[in-house]
C-alpha cells in the first residue's frame, strides 16, 4: 500500500508545482520590490488582540499579455510597445498594512483603492485614523496605484504606463477638450490640466501652431461662444516672459491675461496616448498576486502568502466609480480564471470611471462634457430606450464567469443632486424602479454632503464652505459605514445576511423632480430653492468610435454634441425639507435643523448654481419667538423637543433602532448618546 502511494506522492507533487508555475505565470506580476519597511508601524500601537502591524511599501512590475481575451478590453493594449516575450509591461507603487504577527491576521485582505492617488496608507504610517477599525479586526490593508496620468509623487499611489502609437511608430493623434474657470484676476498664465485635485497634465498638443487649434470664451453656460483669434493666445508660458511668452507644450496663455468673468474652452489635437486602462489589470493582478501566489517570478516570497482566504475592494468617489467600471470591465476574474474581490463597496459613486478610452481623464468630477454617466450604471439588466441601448448591467461579464462579488453600494444625498445617481436607480426615462440583483445592497444615506459631515450635536452655526452660500451640513454617515464594513466582511467570510437595503423607490412615491413643488419643501426666507441645482444628465454625442456602454475606444466629437437632456428624480422631503428615505443617522433622526443634499455657487462664473457637490445646512431657531421673527415655517428646538432631556431620549431611541438594525454599532451608540448628553441642546429648558 505504502509503496503504491510513493509514486502518486510524487506523481501529485510534480502535478503541483506544474499548476503553482502556470499559476505564477498567469498573474503577470513579475517581480515585487519591497522598498520600506516600517516595523512595527503607526508609532508600535497596538490594536485589540492583534497587536502591533508593520508597514511595506515599494514597487510591483507586471506585464500583460495583448492577446489573451481578458486584456482585449484594454483600449489601445495592442498599440502599446512589447517586450521581447510580447508582453506589455508597467509598474505600480504599492503599500501593504499587515499584523506584525500574521498568525492573528482576520485572514481578509482588503484593498482601499486610491482616491487620485492619494490613499490613507500612502500617506504616511505615523497616524492608524480611520484604519484603526480595519486593524482591530486584523484585516489585511492594501492599496496600489492605478491612475497612470498621475506623475510619480511621493506619498502617492501612481502607476507607470506606456504610451500607445501607429503600427508604424508614428504618434497616434486625437481632439481633447479642457475648460478653465474661476481662475485668479489677472492669470496670464495656466496649465493644461484635466480632473481634480491631483494638477495632472494633459497630454500634449501634435502641434504648437494655435491655428490648428481653437480657444473660446464665454459668459455662462448656454451663452455665446466667442473664438480668440489665433495670434492673441499661445501654448507658452507668460509668467516671467510677455507674450507671446516662451513656447511650453502644457501651458496656454492669453494676450492681456484671462478675464474671470469667462469660462474658457481650448479645444485641440492631442498627441501620444496613454494605455490607461492598464490600471484595471493592474489591480486585478496585483490583488491576485497577494492573495493567491507564493512568489514573483524572481523568488521573491510574498509577504501574505498562505495567508489571505477573502479579499475585499473598497473605494470612494472617484476610486468607487473605479470600482463599478472594474467589475463591469470584467477584471473580477484574473488570468488564471479565479475570483479577485469576494466583496466590494463602492461609495458615494454613482458613475463610472471615463479611464479606458484614447486620451481620457480619470480624474473628472461629473462635469458638463465629462464622460462617466454615459454607459451601463445599473446593477440589474435595464434597456436603455432613452439613449438607444441595448439591455446591459454593471454584472454582466462576471455573471458569465461566475466571478461576481457581494456588493454594498453606499450614497447619500449629494449624489443625487451632485453626480447624476438618479438612473442607478430608475433609468434614463426615469420611470421604474431597476431591481437589484441578489448579491448587491444598497444603502442611501439621507442629507447627507458627498462623503458625509462631521457629526455632532451642536446648536452653533456652521461656517459655509469654500464658494458655497449655505452653511456645512455637519449630518454624518461614517457611523453607518463603520457598521456596514462589518457587515460586508461577515457577508464575505461567514456567509451572515446582511442588513436590508434601504434606499428610495419610485413606487412608494420617494423619488420626485427636483423642484420645491414636486419636492414639497418649505419656503424659508433668505434660503435658495431647490429648482434648477440639480446637476442635469446629458445626453451626449462623442462620434461613432465612442463605445457608450463601455466607456471605450476614442472620442471624435469635442466637445460633444448635447442631444437632449435626461429625466432625472431626487429623493423626496417632508416639511422640514429633510429626506425621508434611506438609513438616517441619530442626527438626521433628531434634527437640529434641515439638512440638504445640495449648495448654491455664493460668487464666481457658477454663481447661483450648484455648488460641486457640497451640501447646505439651515438650522432650525432656537425659539417660537426667534421662528416667527424669521418667518420660518419649520417648528423651533423648543417647540419640538421642549427640553434637553427629551432631545437625549430621542436620540437615545434613534440609536438604539440603528444598533438593533444593524446599521450602527454599540460602541457608536454609545458615543453618540454621551455627545448628545453633553450637547448644549436646550440646555436650561
Amino acid at each position: 500500500m505504502y509503496k503504491d502511494m510513493e509514486p502518486r506522492r510524487i506523481r501529485w507533487a510534480i502535478l503541483a508545482a506544474a499548476l503553482a508555475c502556470a499559476v505564477s505565470a498567469q498573474a503577470r506580476i513579475t517581480r515585487i520590490v519591497i522598498e520600506h519597511r516600517d516595523s512595527p508601524a503607526y508609532q508600535g500601537r497596538s490594536f485589540g488582540q492583534v497587536g502591533t502591524y508593520e508597514r511595506l511599501t515599494g514597487h510591483i512590475y507586471g506585464e500583460l499579455d495583448p492577446k489573451d481575451p481578458l486584456n482585449a478590453i484594454v483600449t489601445d493594449l495592442g498599440l502599446a510597445p512589447r517586450n521581447q516575450r510580447g508582453m506589455v509591461e508597467y509598474s505600480a507603487t504599492f503599500s501593504l498594512a499587515k499584523p506584525l504577527d500574521l498568525a492573528k491576521a482576520s485572514r481578509v485582505l482588503i484593498y482601499e483603492v486610491p482616491n487620485r492617488g492619494r490613499s490613507a496608507l500612502a500617506g504616511g504610517s505615523t497616524n492608524a485614523g480611520a484604519m484603526a477599525d480595519l486593524f482591530n479586526g486584523g484585516h489585511v490593508l492594501l492599496s496600489s496605484g492605478w491612475q497612470g496620468d498621475i506623475p510619480p509623487t511621493p506619498g502617492m499611489e501612481t502607476l507607470v504606463v506606456p504610451v500607445a502609437k501607429n503600427s508604424d511608430g508614428s504618434s497616434i493623434t486625437g481632439p481633447i477638450l479642457v475648460r478653465f474657470v474661476d481662475m485668479p484676476s489677472g492669470a496670464a498664465t495656466l496649465p493644461i490640466t484635466g480632473g481634480l485635485g491631483a494638477g495632472v497634465p494633459q497630454s500634449q498638443p501634435a502641434s504648437l501652431d494655435t491655428s490648428k487649434a481653437m480657444l473660446t470664451r464665454r459668459s455662462g453656460e448656454g451663452r455665446e461662444v466667442i473664438p480668440i483669434r489665433s495670434s492673441d493666445w499661445a501654448f507658452a508660458d507668460c509668467s516671467k516672459t510677455p507674450f507671446p511668452g516662451e513656447a511650453d507644450p502644457h501651458k496656454v496663455c492669453v494676450k492681456g491675461g484671462f478675464d474671470p468673468a469667462f469660462l474658457y474652452e481650448l479645444v485641440y489635437t492631442a498627441k501620444d496616448p496613454l494605455v490607461l486602462g492598464i490600471g484595471y489589470a493592474a489591480t486585478r493582478d496585483i490583488n491576485s498576486f497577494f492573495r493567491y501566489a507564493t512568489a514573483d517570478e524572481t523568488g521573491t516570497a510574498n509577504p501574505l502568502a498562505g495567508r489571505i482566504g477573502f479579499a475585499v475592494g473598497r473605494g470612494t468617489s472617484q476610486s468607487g466609480n473605479y470600482l463599478r467600471s472594474f467589475i463591469h470591465l470584467g477584471f473580477n476574474q484574473d488570468e488564471a480564471k479565479r475570483i479577485v474581490f469576494d466583496g466590494l463597496n463602492p461609495n458615494i459613486a454613482a458613475r463610472q470611471n471615463p479611464m479606458n478610452f484614447r486620451f481620457a481623464v480619470p480624474g473628472g468630477a461629473a462635469d458638463l462634457y465629462q464622460p462617466g454617466s454615459d454607459g451601463i450604471v445599473w446593477w440589474s439588466d435595464y434597456a436603455d430606450e432613452a439613449r438607444h441601448q441595448p439591455a446591459g448591467g454593471l454584472l454582466d461579464r462576471c455573471n458569465a464567469t461566475k466571478t461576481c462579488p457581494k456588493i454594498f453600494e453606499t450614497f447619500g444625498s449629494s449624489e443625487f443632486w451632485g453626480l447624476r445617481a438618479s438612473p442607478d436607480l430608475v433609468g434614463t426615462k426615469a420611470d421604474r424602479d431597476i431591481p437589484l440583483p441578489a448579491n448587491v445592497r444598497r444603502y442611501y444615506f439621507p442629507g447627507v454632503t458627498h462623503g458625509g459631515g462631521r457629526g455632532g450635536f451642536s446648536i452653533a452655526r456652521p461656517n459655509a464652505p469654500a464658494r458655497c452660500e449655505l452653511p456645512d451640513n455637519p449630518n454624518p454617515s461614517s457611523d453607518t459605514m463603520r457598521a456596514l464594513t462589518e457587515a460586508l466582511v461577515d457577508w464575505v467570510v461567514k456567509g451572515s445576511a446582511p442588513p436590508a437595503s434601504q434606499y428610495p423607490r419610485l413606487e412608494r412615491g420617494e423619488l420626485v423632480p427636483p423642484t420645491q413643488q414636486a419636492l414639497g419643501s418649505p419656503s424659508i426666507p433668505g434660503v435658495p430653492l431647490p429648482d434648477g441645482i440639480l446637476n442635469p444628465m446629458y445626453n451626449y454625442d462623442f462620434g461613432h468610435k465612442f463605445n457608450v456602454r463601455d466607456l471605450s475606444g476614442a472620442i471624435t466629437i469635442q466637445p460633444p454634441v448635447v442631444k437632449d437632456i435626461l429625466p432625472s428624480l431626487v429623493p423626496k422631503v417632508n416639511a422640514d425639507g429633510n429626506e425621508t428615505a434611506g438609513v438616517a443617522s441619530v442626527l438626521h433622526q433628531a434634527p437640529l435643523g434641515t439638512y440638504l443634499g445640495w449648495n448654491v455657487t455664493a460668487a464666481g462664473y457658477y454663481k447661483g448654481t450648484e455648488c460641486g457637490f457640497t451640501g447646505g445646512y439651515v438650522p432650525f431657531a432656537k425659539t417660537k419667538a426667534e421662528r416667527l421673527a424669521a418667518g420660518d415655517p419649520r417648528p423651533s428646538l423648543e417647540e419640538r423637543y421642549g427640553t434637553h432631556e427629551k432631545y437625549v431620549a430621542l436620540v437615545r431611541a434613534a440609536a438604539e433602532r440603528l444598533v438593533k438594525d444593524r446599521y450602527l454599532l454599540k460602541a457608536d451608540a454609545d458615543r453618540l448618546i454621551a455627545e448628545a448628553e453633553s450637547s448644549n441642546v436646550l440646555k436650561g429648558n
